[in-house]
C-alpha cells in the first residue's frame, strides 16, 4: 500500500466531514463518496471512472445518482484515461497531482480541473533553476509517461532557450524490464553532466534509485520534480544518501487543523468488511490479522497510530495532500453556488436542494479555513508557485526539505525565481556550488567556437579579432565603437591612438629642422645680395627680382611647417593656400627672370619698337601670375575648404587625423597651374641656353625647373600611395627638396662669386 496516497484518500474523507458539519457551507446538504484505486495504472483507473459512472445505485436503503464531481487522478496518464471517458458525460474532474501540461487543452479537456500548477511553469522553472546556478550541460531522465514525456519536452525546449545542453536522455518505467533501467543507468554513469534532472513519478524514482545505488553511482546533483522532491517515503530509503543535497520545485507547504487528530482515528475496526483498511493496519504495524506463518505477528487492531512513524502520520510536509483538501472546498464551493434555496442561497434557516442538471464551473474564488485563496484560471489551472526544496541533514542524519527559495510564475520574467538567505547543502554534502558544463567558460579575450558535430555547450575558445573584445561571461566577441580598439588581450576596448606627422617625432622634427634650415640659408643669402647690392653680379641678376624670389623662397621653406602637428580647422586652410600661393609666387619671380633674359639677348629690333622688360613691367607680370593662383584658392576655400578628419578606413587600430582636401579638383588645379608655370619658365629658359658663357642664369634657371618638376612629378604616385602622415611627410619632402633645388641651382654659384671668387666680380665678366 502506498501510505502516501491512503493519506490523500483520508484527507478528502475529512474535508467531507467538514464540509458536511458546516452550517454555512451546503446547508442542509450532505457530501458523499466512492473510492476506487487507480493502482497507479491506467487499466484500473478506467475500470475505476466506469464503477464511478455507472448510472443508479441503491447503496444502505440511500438512492444515489452517479457521481456530480471526480476528484483525481495522482498520475497524469491515469487522469487523462479516466478524463476522456468521464468528459463524454461531461462530469467534471479535479485532480490534485496530475500536471501534465497537456491537460491545459481545453478543447480536449473542457471539463478538467486541478489544484496543483502545470507542468508548463514547473518545466520552465527547472530550466531557470538550471540558468541560475550556471549549469549549462546536464542529463535528464523521466517517466516513460505522459507526466514525464510532457513535462521533459517543455524542460528541454525551456532550457535551449536559456542556452542550456541536455547530454542525455532517459526513460523509466517501472513496469519495464530490469535490462532498460540498468541500460539508463550505465549511461548516467557514463555522461559527464554533474547535474541530472530527473522528471520521474515516486514510483519510477523509487526503481531507479534501487539500480543507481547497485552500480554505485555516486556524486551527481539531482534536480527534482515535485512528483518525489518532498516523498518521505524516498528520504527514508537506503538510498537516500544519494539524494542529499537534492534541489526541486515542492508545493507550497501548508497546516490543516485537525487532520492529524483525524489520521490519528483511523482504525479497522470502524469497517471491519474494507479490506483496505487491514492492508493499511498490517502494512504500519508490521503485523497479520490472520496468518499461518509461524513467527509472524498478529494484529490486535488496538495497536496505537501516535507511535508510528510513517508518510499517513506525518503531516509537517502538507503540499499534495492540501491540493486534495483545496479540490473538495472548490466541489463544495461550485454547488453551493447552485443550489435552490426558499430564500436565500446562504440562509441556514431554509432547506435548500442541489438543481438536477448540474454544469461544472470555473468560476470558483474562494478562501480555505487556512486563508489561503483558491481560484482557477481560464485553463482550469491554480495560479502557479513553488517552493524551492533542499534535501537536507538534521543533526541526528535525518533528511529534512529545507525551503531555500521559491518561484512565481505571475511575477516578471527575471523576478521570478528568488533565493532565500539560507545555505544550500550540495551533492556530497558540499557547501560549494557543483560545476556542469561541457566546456569551461573562455578566457577574456576568447570567442566560443563550434565544436562540429557536438551541442552548442560544446565548444573551443578561438581569440577575438583586432577590434573585438570578450569578457568570462560572454560568447561572442563584440566590436569595439569606432573610436575605439581592443586592448593587447583583447579584454576592453581602448581609444585608438590617433596619429598625425608631430613635432615630437623624429620624423617631423626632422622636417621642421630642414624648413628652418632651409628659411635660415635663404635669409642669409638675402643678407648677403642686400651686402653686394651695388656690385655688378647682384646688378646683372636684376637684384629687386633676386630680393623678391629669396622672399618667395623663404615663404616656401617656412610654409611646409604649417603641415606639422595636429590638423586643425584653421591650419587645413591654410596649409595647401599658402603653399599653392607661395610656390606661385616663387616661379612667378622665376619666370619674369627668365623673360627678362630672353628678351634682353633675343632681340632683333632697336629697343624703342619692342616692349622692354622694365620693372615695373616685370613687377605687374609677377603680381599678375600670382593673383590667378590666389583667386583659385579664394574659390576654393569658399565652396569646399579643405577640413581636419578622423580617417578610421585605412588602420582599423588607429585613428588617422588628416585634413581633407575638400575639392579634390581645386587642389589639383593649384597643383596644374604651379606645373604651368614652371613649364613656361622651363621653355623661357631652354630658348635662352646658348647665351654668352659669362652669363650663365639661363643654364641655372633650366636645372633649377628640372629639378623642379622631377621632385613635383615624382610626388604625384608617392602622394596618392603614401598613407597616413606619410602623406604630409612626402609633400613635405617635396616642397623642400623643390625649394631648396630653386635656391641652390639659382643662388650657389652667384654666392660663390660674390664670397669666394670676388675678382671675378665685375662688369666686364
Amino acid at each position: 500500500i502506498n501510505l502516501r496516497e491512503f493519506r490523500f484518500v483520508q484527507t478528502m474523507l475529512f474535508a467531507i466531514e467538514e464540509i458536511n458539519n458546516s452550517s454555512i457551507l451546503l446547508p442542509n446538504v450532505s457530501i458523499g463518496y466512492k473510492v476506487f484505486d487507480s493502482c497507479g495504472s491506467t487499466l484500473p483507473s478506467t475500470r475505476a471512472v466506469m464503477g464511478l459512472i455507472d448510472g443508479v445505485e441503491n447503496t444502505g436503503g440511500k438512492s444515489c445518482s452517479s457521481v456530480h464531481v471526480i476528484i483525481g487522478a495522482s498520475e497524469s496518464s491515469s487522469t487523462i484515461a479516466m478524463q476522456q471517458i468521464s468528459g463524454i458525460f461531461q462530469i467534471p474532474m479535479i485532480s490534485h497531482f496530475a500536471t501534465c501540461a497537456c491537460l491545459s487543452n481545453r478543447k480536449e479537456y473542457p471539463f478538467f480541473f486541478r489544484t496543483i500548477p502545470s507542468d508548463y511553469y514547473q518545466s520552465r522553472a527547472m530550466a531557470k533553476l538550471v540558468k541560475h546556478f550556471g549549469w549549462t550541460w546536464v542529463g535528464a531522465i523521466r517517466s516513460d509517461n505522459d507526466y514525464g514525456n510532457n513535462g521533459m519536452a517543455t524542460f528541454i525546449e525551456a532550457a535551449s532557450q536559456e542556452g542550456i545542453c541536455v547530454e542525455y536522455s532517459e526513460t523509466i518505467s517501472r513496469t519495464g524490464s530490469r535490462e532498460h533501467i540498468e541500460k539508463a543507468v550505465r549511461v548516467i554513469r557514463r555522461g559527464t553532466a554533474s547535474v541530472l534532472v530527473a522528471f520521474l513519478a515516486q514510483g519510477e524514482m523509487d526503481v531507479l534509485l534501487e539500480e543507481v545505488l547497485r552500480q554505485n553511482v555516486t556524486g551527481l546533483q539531482w534536480v527534482g520534480s515535485e512528483s518525489w522532491i518532498t516523498a518521505k517515503y524516498l528520504a527514508k530509503k537506503r538510498y537516500s544518501g544519494i539524494l542529499t543535497g537534492s534541489l526541486g520545485f515542492a508545493i507550497r507547504k501548508a497546516k490543516i487543523p485537525g487532520l492529524q487528530e483525524f489520521l490519528l482515528k483511523v482504525n479497522p475496526s470502524k469497517d471491519p468488511q474494507s479490506s483496505l483498511l487491514r492492508e493499511f493496519w498490517e502494512t504500519t504495524f508490521d503485523c497479520r490479522f490472520q496468518s499461518n506463518i509461524p513467527g509472524t505477528k498478529l494484529c490486535s487492531g488496538s495497536e496505537r497510530l501516535q507511535d508510528a512513524d510513517n508518510e499517513f502520520t506525518n503531516v509537517s510536509e502538507l503540499r499534495i495532500s492540501n491540493n486534495v483538501y483545496k479540490a473538495v472546498y472548490a466541489v463544495a464551493h461550485a454547488l453551493h453556488r447552485m443550489l435552490i434555496c426558499g430564500s436565500n442561497a446562504y440562509s441556514v434557516s431554509h432547506s435548500c436542494i442541489l438543481k438536477e442538471h448540474v454544469e461544472p464551473r470555473k468560476n470558483v474564488n474562494f478562501t480555505l479555513p487556512s486563508g489561503e485563496q483558491m481560484y482557477f484560471d481560464e485553463n482550469g489551472d491554480p495560479a502557479a508557485t513553488y517552493e524551492l526544496v533542499n534535501w537536507q541533514k538534521n543533526h541526528v542524519g535525518d533528511i529534512v526539505f529545507m525551503t531555500v527559495g521559491k518561484y512565481d510564475a505571475s511575477q516578471q520574467n527575471w523576478n521570478q525565481l528568488s533565493m532565500n538567505n539560507l545555505q544550500i547543502i550540495w551533492a556530497k554534502e558540499s557547501l560549494e556550488i557543483p560545476l556542469s558544463v561541457c566546456s569551461e567558460n573562455c578566457l577574456p579575450g576568447f570567442r566560443q567556437a563550434p565544436i562540429k558535430g557536438k551541442p552548442i555547450c560544446c565548444f573551443s575558445c578561438a581569440p577575438c579579432a583586432g577590434g573585438e573584445i570578450s569578457n568570462k561571461s560572454s560568447a561572442e566577441c563584440s566590436q569595439c565603437p569606432l573610436e575605439y580598439w581592443s586592448n593587447a588581450n583583447h579584454s576592453k576596448c581602448v581609444p585608438k591612438v590617433i596619429e598625425f606627422l608631430s613635432y615630437k617625432e623624429t620624423m617631423g622634427a626632422v622636417l621642421a629642422a630642414f624648413s628652418l634650415c632651409g628659411a635660415s640659408l635663404t635669409l642669409i643669402i638675402l643678407c648677403i645680395f642686400l651686402w653686394f647690392r651695388h656690385t655688378p653680379l647682384v646688378k646683372a641678376s636684376n637684384s629687386e627680382l633676386s630680393f623678391l624670389l629669396l622672399f618667395s623662397l623663404t615663404l616656401c621653406f617656412l610654409c611646409s611647417l604649417t603641415f606639422i602637428g595636429r590638423p586643425t580647422e584653421w591650419s587645413c586652410m591654410l596649409r595647401h593656400t599658402a603653399f599653392g600661393i607661395a610656390f606661385a609666387l616663387c616661379i612667378s619671380c622665376i619666370l619674369a627672370k627668365t623673360i627678362t633674359v630672353v628678351m634682353a639677348f633675343k632681340a632683333k629690333r632697336p629697343a624703342k619698337t619692342i616692349p622692354q622688360c622694365s620693372a615695373p613691367l616685370q613687377r605687374t607680370s609677377v603680381l599678375g601670375c600670382t593673383l590667378i593662383q590666389v583667386l583659385i584658392c579664394v574659390i576654393w576655400l569658399v565652396f569646399a575648404p579643405p577640413f581636419p578628419h578622423k580617417n578610421t578606413v585605412y588602420a582599423n587600430e588607429k585613428i588617422i587625423l588628416e585634413c581633407v582636401l575638400g575639392s579634390p579638383i581645386a587642389f589639383w588645379v593649384v597643383m596644374a597651374y604651379i606645373g604651368f608655370l614652371a613649364l613656361l619658365c622651363f621653355i623661357f629658359a631652354f630658348l635662352a641656353r646658348k647665351l654668352p658663357d659669362n652669363f650663365n642664369e639661363a643654364k641655372f634657371i633650366t636645372f633649377s625647373m628640372l629639378i623642379f618638376s622631377a621632385v613635383w612629378l615624382t610626388f604625384i604616385p608617392a602622394y596618392v600611395s603614401s598613407p597616413g602622415k606619410f602623406t604630409v611627410a612626402v609633400e613635405i619632402f617635396a616642397m623642400l627638396a623643390s625649394s631648396f633645388g630653386l635656391l641652390f641651382c639659382i643662388f650657389a654659384p652667384k654666392c660663390y662669386i660674390l664670397l669666394l671668387k670676388p675678382e671675378r666680380n665685375t662688369k666686364k665678366n
